[in-house]
C-alpha cells in the first residue's frame, strides 16, 4: 500500500456519509427528483435516465414484511439494479425532509454493502482499542501532555482519564527509565526525539513502578510514532505500551541459567565453584549469597548420609550486593566456621533436606546422591524482598547445577590429596646429611587439573663419603605417574648403592623402564599396567667426590645441570643428552668435571623454567641470573629462583629444584698410603693404620681396624697383583678403603667346621656398621664404616 491509499484508507468517515455516498431525493410519490454523481458513480444511470421515475427503477422493493427504513444513523440491506442490468448488494438509508406535498419527501442514501461492512470493521477495531485492547494507547500533544488514553491505560494508571488527562508521561512514572540500549533513558527524551525527527522507535523495555503497584518494578514494552494530519501539521504523538514484566523475568531467569552453565564449574577447585555461583547470582537474583560446605566435604572426604543433626559447616563464598551497605569485591576469605541455632532455616533444611523459605529467605541444600554437601542460602533487600515460586523453582536449579560442579571439585580434591600424599611420601622426606656438600630443595607440585605429576630428586649418601645427586621427571600426571616415580626412585637408590657409574646406573634404569608391561603384572592381576616407556622418563644422575672434587654425571633425555663457579661464572656442562629412559639399544655417556671449593651446582626440572608463555631458554636465563648471585643461602637463593620463574605459586607442572655447594675434605681427615702386593705388606698395614687412629684419638677403634686391614690386604695380596692402596677416611664415621687392581668381589658366607678359610669377612661384617665393594676401571675397592665412639668430639667440618 503505498501512502496515498494509506491516507485514503485512513479517512474514517462513514460510507452513508451524505458527503461521499450515492443520495437520491424522493418526492411523496417516490418518483425521483435528485440524483447525484455518487449515485450515478455506483449505479451506471445518469440524471435524465432516472429523474421523474419511480424508485424501483434502480432500486428493488423491500420484501414483504421488512421493517420501514430507519432514520440516518440505521440502514438495511437491499438489492440494485445497476443500468447494466447486473444486481447489487447495497446499504440504504432514507431520511426523510418534509411532510407530503410535491416537493422533496425523503433522502435516499445507498452505499456498496462490502464497503459498509469494512467500516463497521474499523469501527469495531477502534472501539476495541479503545475498550478491550491489552496494549496500553496514549496520545501526548506537541507539548508532551496526555490528551486522551484507551481503558488499558486507564486500568494501568488506576484513575478515570479526567483525573490523569493533562499530565506528562514523566510524572506518572517518574522513577522509570528505559533499559534499552543505544536509546535515551527518560520518557521526555524519547518523546521530543520521536516528535523532531518522525521516526517511529520501537519495542523499548522500560522499567518502573505503575501507580496501581507502587514498591514492583514493571517492564513495559514501547512504541512511539508521530501524529499528525493530511496538511502534514504536526498535531503529536502516540504510545503504546505492554505489560511484559513476565516474560521479561523468565527471560531473565534463563538467561541466568545460561550464565550459570557458563560461569559455574569452571575449575575443579571447591572454593572456586562456590564463589561462582555467588558471583552468577548477586545482583541478578538475590542481594546476599553464602554457600556453607559440611566440613568434610571441603576436605574431599565422601559425603555421609543425613542423620537429621546439623553437620559442621564452613563458609566458603559470600557475596552481597553493594549497593545494601556489604562490600562485593575484594580478596575471597578463607573458609571458617559457622553455625546456625536450631530452628533456623539453614538447620531446618539441613536437617529435613528440602528447601525452605522464610521472609526475605530461601535456603536450598546442595545434594548429591542423597547425601548433604552443604547450603546455598539467598537473601534479598529492596524491591522486590520477596520471592515468588518461580523464583524458588529457580534457586533449586542453581543450586543443583552447583552440586554436581561442587561433587565433581570434591572427588577431583579427593584423589588429588591422594595422589599428594603418595607423592610426599614417595619423595624424600629428610635428607641424609652430608660432608660432600650443603644443599637446599625445594618441590612444588603442578596445579593442574590432571594432578600432581612424576618429578623426583634425591641426595643418596655413597660409599668413600661421595655422594649421589639425582633429578628426574615421568612425563603425565596423577597416580600413575607419581607410583611410577616412586618405582624408579628406589631402583635408583638400590644402584646407586652398588656404586655404578651414572652411565651405568642409568643403563640399567633404561632396562627396567624398557621392561613390557605384560613382564610386570602382579600375580592374580590381569591388568598388565602401564607401560612407562610409552610414559616417557628423564632422568640425570651425578656422583660428587669430595676428596678429589670431581663430578662424573650423565643424563637420560634430561635438561643439563647449572654450574656456578666460586668466582660466579655460570655455565651449562656440554653434557651428552642421551636418551629418555625406555627406548633401549642406545648407550649413555658419562663427563667427568672438576669443582672448585664452593661451586654452586643445579640440578631441576623442565616444569621450573618452561611455561606455556616462556620459551625453555628463557627460563634457563632467568634461573641462571638468580645463581649467579651464588654468595647467598641456599635456602635463600632457592625461593629467590621460584619467585623469579614461577611468580604465580604452581605451574602446569610439577618444578623441582636441587641446589648443591660443593665442599672438600680437610688433609687432617684423609690418610692414605699404596703398598706392594707381598705378604709383608699385612703387618705394615696394620701399624700404618693403628698409628693414624692414634693420631685421631681413635684408639678404641684400633683393634676392630687391624681386624678389618688385615683381611682386606691379606685378601688384596692373595687374589690381586700389582700395588696395594690403603686409605682412612675419618668422616661422620671412620672409613677404611683397600683398593687393588683384580675385578672379583669377595662373598660373605658361612664357613663350615672342617674349612681352612673363609670366617674373616664374615667377622669383619659383624664388627664394622656396613662394607661393601665399588668398582673402577682400575679394578675394585673394598671399603668399611666403623661408628665413632659415643664421647668421640667429631672429624673438623669440610671446607667449604
Amino acid at each position: 500500500m503505498n501512502a496515498g491509499n494509506a491516507a485514503e484508507s485512513a479517512d474514517f468517515r462513514g460510507p452513508l456519509d451524505v458527503t461521499r455516498a450515492a443520495t437520491a431525493v424522493l418526492d411523496a410519490r417516490s418518483l425521483v427528483i435528485g440524483w447525484s454523481p455518487a449515485a450515478e458513480k455506483l449505479l451506471g444511470y445518469a440524471p435524465g435516465d432516472v429523474i421523474g421515475r419511480p424508485v424501483d427503477t434502480f432500486l428493488a422493493p423491500a420484501p414483504a414484511g421488512a421493517a420501514p427504513p430507519g432514520p440516518l444513523n440505521g440502514s438495511e440491506a437491499r438489492t440494485a439494479r445497476h443500468r447494466d442490468g447486473r444486481p447489487l448488494r447495497v446499504a440504504v438509508t432514507v431520511c426523510p425532509l418534509a411532510d407530503g406535498g410535491a416537493g422533496p419527501a425523503r433522502l435516499l442514501v445507498l452505499t456498496g454493502l462490502d464497503a459498509l461492512r469494512r467500516w463497521e470493521s474499523w469501527q469495531a477495531m477502534l472501539h476495541g482499542l479503545a475498550t478491550q485492547s491489552p496494549v496500553g494507547l496514549a496520545i501526548y500533544g506537541t507539548d508532551l501532555r496526555l490528551t486522551w488514553s484507551n481503558t488499558a491505560y486507564e486500568r494501568e494508571v488506576g484513575q478515570p482519564l479526567p483525573e490523569y488527562l493533562g499530565k506528562r508521561a514523566d510524572e506518572l512514572y517518574s522513577a522509570g527509565v528505559f533499559v534499552t540500549e543505544g536509546y535515551p533513558t527518560t520518557l521526555d527524551a524519547v518523546m521530543r526525539y520521536v516528535l523532531a525527527t518522525g521516526e517511529p522507535i520501537l519495542d523499548l523495555h522500560f522499567v518502573g513502578e505503575p501507580p496501581t503497584d507502587p514498591g514492583t518494578d514493571h517492564v513495559w514494552s514501547c512504541s512511539y510514532y508521530r501524529l499528525q494530519d493530511a496538511g502534514g501539521t504536526v498535531l503529536g504523538l502516540c504510545e503504546e505500551s505492554f505489560d511484559i514484566t513476565d516474560r521479561y523475568r523468565t527471560q531473565r531467569r534463563l538467561n541466568l541459567l545460561v550464565e550459570a552453565g557458563r560461569r559455574i564449574g569452571t575449575t575443579l577447585d571447591m572454593t572456586a565453584t562456590a564463589r561462582e555461583v555467588t558471583e552468577v547470582a548477586v545482583p541478578a537474583f538475590a542481594t546476599l549469597v553464602t554457600v556453607d560446605l559440611v566440613q568434610a566435604v571441603l576436605e574431599g572426604d565422601e559425603p555421609g548420609p543425613g542423620d537429621g543433626a546439623a553437620p559442621v559447616l564452613m563458609r566458603v563464598a559470600s557475596r552481597a550486593d553493594p549497593r545494601y551497605g556489604e562490600a562485593a569485591d575484594g580478596p575471597a576469605p578463607r573458609p571458617h566456621p559457622v553455625s546456625y541455632p536450631p530452628g533456623s532455616p539453614q538447620y531446618r533444611s539441613l536437617s529435613s533436606g528440602g528447601l525452605v523459605q522464610a521472609e526475605h529467605t530461601v535456603v536450598v541444600p546442595l545434594r548429591t546422591g542423597g547425601t548433604p554437601l552443604g547450603v546455598v542460602t539467598f537473601t534479598r533487600a529492596g524491591h522486590p524482598a520477596s520471592f515468588d515460586r518461580d523464583e524458588t523453582v529457580l534457586a533449586a536449579e542453581l543450586v543443583a547445577r552447583t552440586s554436581v560442579c561442587l561433587d565433581n571439585a570434591r572427588r577431583f580434591t579427593r584423589e588429588r590429596r591422594a595422589a599428594l600424599a603418595l607423592q610426599r611420601n614417595l619423595l624424600p622426606q629428610r635428607l641424609p646429611m652430608q660432608s660432600a656438600v650443603d644443599l637446599a630443595h625445594r618441590y612444588l607440585p603442578t596445579d593442574a587439573r590432571a594432578g600432581v605429576g612424576g618429578d623426583w630428586f634425591d641426595v643418596i649418601a655413597l660409599s668413600g663419603t661421595r655422594v649421589g645427586l639425582v633429578v628426574g621427571d615421568v612425563v603425565g600426571h596423577g597416580l600413575q605417574a607419581a607410583a611410577t616415580m616412586g618405582r624408579l626412585r628406589t631402583t635408583v637408590q638400590a644402584l646407586a648403592r652398588l656404586d655404578l657409574a651414572p652411565d651405568e646406573l642409568l643403563g640399567r634404569l633404561d632396562d627396567l623402564v624398557g621392561q613390557p608391561a605384560a613382564d610386570r603384572v602382579v600375580p592374580g592381576s590381569e591388568d598388565p599396567g602401564v607401560d612407562d616407556a610409552a610414559t616417557g622418563v628423564t632422568c640425570l644422575y651425578a656422583v660428587y667426590d669430595p676428596v678429589s672434587r670431581r663430578c662424573t654425571m650423565a643424563r637420560a633425555g634430561h635438561l643439563p645441570p647449572a654450574i656456578v663457579d666460586p668466582e660466579g661464572g655460570l655455565y651449562f656442562p656440554d653434557l651428552p643428552a642421551g636418551p629418555p629412559l625406555g627406548l633401549g639399544g642406545l648407550p649413555f655417556e658419562s663427563l667427568e668435571i672438576e669443582l672448585a671449593v664452593g661451586s654452586l651446582v643445579a640440578l631441576f626440572t623442565d616444569g621450573l623454567v618452561e611455561a606455556r608463555d616462556r620459551d625453555i631458554d628463557v627460563g634457563l636465563d632467568i634461573l641462571g641470573r638468580v645463581l649467579t648471585d651464588h654468595r647467598r643461602p641456599l635456602e635463600e637463593l632457592c625461593d629467590r629462583a621460584l619467585a623469579a620463574l614461577l611468580p604465580g605459586g604452581a605451574g602446569a607442572d610439577d618444578s623441582a629444584l636441587l641446589l648443591v655447594r660443593t665442599r672438600e675434605l680437610d688433609v687432617r681427615q684423609i690418610a692414605g698410603w699404596e703398598l706392594p702386593a707381598e705378604p709383608a705388606a699385612v703387618a705394615h698395614a696394620r701399624e700404618l693404620a693403628t698409628g693414624q687412629l692414634r693420631a685421631w684419638g681413635l684408639e678404641e677403634l684400633a683393634y676392630t681396624t687391624e681386624l678389618v686391614v688385615s683381611e682386606l690386604v691379606t685378601n688384596a695380596v692373595r687374589h690381586a697383583a700389582g700395588p696395594l692402596h690403603l686409605r682412612l677416611l675419618r668422616d661422620l664415621t671412620l672409613l677404611t678403603e683397600v683398593s687393588d687392581t683384580g675385578h672379583t668381589s669377595p662373598h660373605l658366607r658361612h664357613s663350615e667346621s672342617d674349612d681352612e678359610g673363609g670366617r674373616g669377612l664374615f667377622i669383619i661384617a659383624q664388627l664394622v656398621q656396613r662394607w661393601g665393594t665399588r668398582y673402577a676401571p682400575y679394578g675394585k675397592t673394598i671399603w668399611t664404616e666403623q661408628s665413632f665412639p659415643p664421647d668421640y668430639p667429631g672429624a673438623p667440618r669440610p671446607v667449604g
